[in-house]
């Protein structure tokens, strides 16, 4: 009995970290619009953390060309 307990915590905390991992990786992703399997749709808009991005970019950029002068 204790056996199968610890079975089925590990199956279900597994199954928890893999959909959260996913759902990580999509936020990460610069992608407008995600499907999962065909059931899930999200749209985002990511102008802004484009701009975001570009602006992080631009500045690491100028930091390492002060850096070499």
């Amino acid at each position: 009995m204790v056996l199968s307990e610890v079975f089925y915590s590990f199956v279900i905390t597994s199954f928890i970290g893999c959909i959260l991992s996913i759902v990580a990786a999509c936020y990460k992703s610069k992608c407008s619009e995600i499907g999962i399997c065909g059931c899930v749709n999200i749209k985002r808009n990511v102008e802004m953390e484009e701009k975001t991005d570009l602006e992080m970019i631009k500045n690491k950029n100028n930091v390492e060309v002060k850096d070499n002068n």
